[in-house]
């Protein structure tokens, strides 16, 4: 077993080695990744990410949880490429929880957006991008499109690494530099002879990789607008066989040898605790095993899940108040007078308008309703508590969160919890909720039995946690000729959400303790892309914080969700007061941006663009989305043309076009999935995906009821690629943010109606 100064681990076992993590905040770690004994003694385990069979197969392990956005295939085939291995050859595995794994992008973006909110640690912020950066507890954490950012090079070293020291395996024996030789096909060759990876393993364990690993370079292309090698369609997503025929295991798949089954009933949205049931009434349902309570909760177990339920119906769990519980038109009426009464607290700002905008040109109000999840595979955890040790089989983006707060509520050291990461059903950031491993952890050990605990539709759409409902006061000061855009202000009224959510998260606190937390403080990650990219000279964003009872989280596209529909759509209502056509405008005022240009331009020629003249029936609209890596920024760029008609009432998109750039594409086919499954997501938001709320009780809890999208309104769909050597940018939030406003513009075009609330069908015709 070596240990080379890069941290990169080579041997078989690792009991006791020690990997230095430098892409983390500089510490030891003991490695997460271990050989298999007995009839895999052969194995080999490289940088805690590659782990080689005896017979020479490669296993990826995947730090990242896998949702249907396909990181995992991502991961695969980044180490494949590099690596020299054969596609066929490769799999994926959960990574163990480990600091080893956390991801630096995301600590370092959550920490910069919420240090200024703290101003008690702006002295020592270092101990608080420690603490994110996985010094004392890994930030394992799937979430905000960082896993590229994040592991894309980790990987490729890892890889390369492999790679070397598998050809100076190779050189030794053939007596040549290792330097002139390659792998490719899963052997490595000196383009006549080749000898297969599993012949050099045992020898490659001798040998130290170069420090820093060689890379391959960047493959020529072949033609201007080609893509990279890897980037092909020759990489097909490991996960799709599976998920085709059945065998794929899901959360719900999970059986252990003598497993109940546990059905909950959770208390209305707000503050509410369990105040009666009748246990009596269950006692003769057969199979009932067991009834559990807690303060917030009831759940029942059975032999099977429909078992457990029906004695969970007929308990009649009811509820009570501890303070306040979430109602529609309270939610409205306090969101409403914070719009108009309000302290306004600015907190992003190029120049100040304040003055241009005393009579402004365009003044006018966007709402926002609260936004579900509706993942298609509901929240589920198993659970096995047996002697002082915790098992759990989960999907969650968060799992040493989740692994925390099982621990707490089995009453088990953090150590003795064993998380097996499982992929999710969809999530669209739902999974970055934990609770449900503590209330399986609580269930198993009042029950003393495994347990699986499967959340109904109705308990998924009753405790979630939506994204929150927004007003915004839009104000726009033209020049005398109606030419040039001068003055723009956002007044912005919703909660603190992004430092609720985040408190509850990573504070790992109460709903009631995370919204005290966040109550009336300014929160710029919830008002993110308020503030435009476009070249206004005054500009500013302001946030009125409101006290709602209603808890929220994190949806797919964050703020960017609702801030690029009030954004692209008032820009739209500024270039028809203008007289302007809606893309010349936007042009017009992107000076410095030639990425997001060239998406329009792109896109308008896809869409053959008419001008988005009246009844024309097409809108546009672009967006941008940055992060901050190690090596600098990153940015996604889109523009999306949306062709939409009023039918009977009801809203009909015939067309969504996209055009995008989100740099240099590892996979195109995976790349494109995630356009198009955003655009649909964002189509799903745009006409429906939202509740409301009486008596803290989801008016809209099944799938049916949320006005969602069918087979048969889903519009013909284009999507194309900018041609771009820049780092690579996760797509998936870039085609949901940039849809509802091209609908929402398209059917101005179409009716002459501006509609200006999500979802559109909430506010008529």
């Amino acid at each position: 077993m070596r240990l080379t100064r890069r941290g990169l681990l080579i041997g078989a076992g690792a009991g006791g080695a020690l990997l230095l993590a430098f892409r983390l905040v500089p510490r030891h770690y003991a490695s997460p990744l271990v050989a298999r004994d007995g009839a895999d003694a052969g194995e080999r385990v490289f940088d805690s990410f590659i782990r080689l069979a005896r017979n020479g197969d490669v296993s990826v392990a995947v730090p990242f949880c896998e949702m249907g956005q396909g990181i995992a295939t991502l991961a695969a085939q980044i180490v494949a490429v590099e690596m020299g291995a054969d596609w066929k050859r490769v799999g994926v595995e959960p990574a163990p929880v480990s600091p080893v794994y956390g991801d630096a992008v995301l600590a370092a973006r959550w920490a910069r957006l919420w240090l200024p909110l703290a101003p008690s640690l702006a002295d020592r912020p270092g101990d608080v991008l420690a603490r994110l950066h996985a010094e004392r507890e890994p930030l394992q954490i799937t979430a905000e499109g960082t896993a590229l950012a994040a592991f894309e090079a980790p990987l490729r070293d890892a890889a390369a690494a492999v790679r070397a020291v598998l050809a100076q395996a190779a050189a030794a024996q053939w007596g040549v530099g290792w330097e002139t030789l390659d792998a490719r096909g899963h052997a490595v060759t000196d383009g006549k002879r080749q000898i297969a990876f599993e012949k050099l393993i045992p020898a490659a364990a001798g040998f130290d990789p170069p420090d820093p690993p060689v890379l391959r370079p960047e493959p020529p292309r072949e033609k201007p607008g080609a893509f990279p090698e890897g980037a092909r369609p020759a990489f097909p997503r490991l996960d799709l066989p599976p998920k085709v025929d059945g065998s794929f295991v899901f959360a719900g798949d999970v059986r252990l040898p003598g497993m109940v089954h546990a059905a909950i009933a959770m208390g209305p949205q707000g503050d509410s605790v369990l105040a009666s049931y009748d246990r009596k009434a269950a006692a003769d349902i057969k199979g009932l095993v067991g009834v559990v309570r807690a303060k917030r909760w009831l759940a029942a177990a059975g032999t099977t899940w429909h078992a457990a339920d029906k004695a969970l119906k007929a308990m009649d769990p009811r509820f009570k108040a501890a303070g306040r519980i979430a109602d529609s038109s309270a939610l409205e009426t306090r969101i409403d007078t914070a719009l108009h009464k309000g302290t306004p607290r600015r907190i992003l700002a190029e120049g100040d308008p304040d003055a241009l905008l005393a009579r402004p040109s365009l003044d006018v109000r966007y709402d926002v309703e609260p936004g579900t999840h509706a993942p298609l595979e509901t929240a589920t955890c198993t659970a096995r508590l047996e002697e002082g040790r915790l098992e759990l089989w989960l999907a969650t983006q968060a799992p040493e969160l989740a692994r925390r707060a099982a621990a707490r509520a089995a009453g088990v050291a953090l150590r003795d919890v064993v998380l097996y990461p499982l992929h999710a059903g969809g999530s669209f950031d739902a999974r970055l909720d934990v609770r449900i491993a503590s209330q399986a952890a609580a269930i198993a050990k009042a029950i003393g039995r495994p347990v699986q605990l499967m959340w109904s539709r109705w308990q998924e759409s009753l405790g979630s946690y939506p994204r929150t409902p927004v007003s915004a006061q839009l104000s726009a000061a033209m020049s005398p000729d109606k030419q040039r855009l001068l003055g723009w202000r956002a007044r912005l009224a919703l909660p603190a959400t992004a430092i609720e959510w985040g408190t509850r998260l990573l504070g790992e606190t109460s709903m009631p303790r995370a919204k005290a937390a966040a109550q009336g403080k300014p929160d710029p990650m919830a008002c993110e892309g308020a503030l435009p990219l476009y070249g206004i000279p005054e500009k500013a964003v302001d946030h009125i914080a409101v006290d709602l009872p209603l808890p929220t989280g994190r949806l797919r596209g964050g703020a960017h969700g609702y801030t690029a529909f009030i954004v692209e759509s008032f820009v739209d209502e500024c270039a028809h007061f203008a007289g302007a056509e809606p893309l010349s405008f936007r042009v017009g005022m992107l000076s410095g941006q030639p990425r997001l240009v060239a998406c329009l331009q792109g896109v308008a020629r896809m869409a053959m663009w008419g001008g988005g003249a009246d009844a024309s029936g097409q809108g546009i609209a672009c967006w941008k989305l940055d992060l901050e890596a190690g090596e600098g920024p990153r940015s996604g760029f889109i523009a999306v043309v949306a062709t939409a008609r009023q039918d009977n009432g009801t809203i009909r998109v015939d067309q969504l076009s996209a055009y995008a750039d989100i740099g240099r594409i590892v996979n195109v086919d995976i790349a494109r999935q995630q356009i198009e499954g955003g655009l649909l997501f964002g189509l799903a938001h745009a006409i429906g995906g939202s509740t409301a709320y009486a008596s803290g009780l989801p008016l809209a809890a099944r799938l049916s009821q949320l006005g969602l999208p069918l087979l048969a309104d889903c519009p013909k769909v284009d999507v194309a690629f900018a041609d771009s050597t820049e780092q690579p940018f996760d797509p998936g939030e870039l085609g949901m943010v940039a849809t509802a406003p091209a609908i929402a513009n398209a059917l101005f075009s179409a009716t002459g109606a501006r509609l200006r609330r999500l979802p559109l069908l909430s506010e008529g015709f």
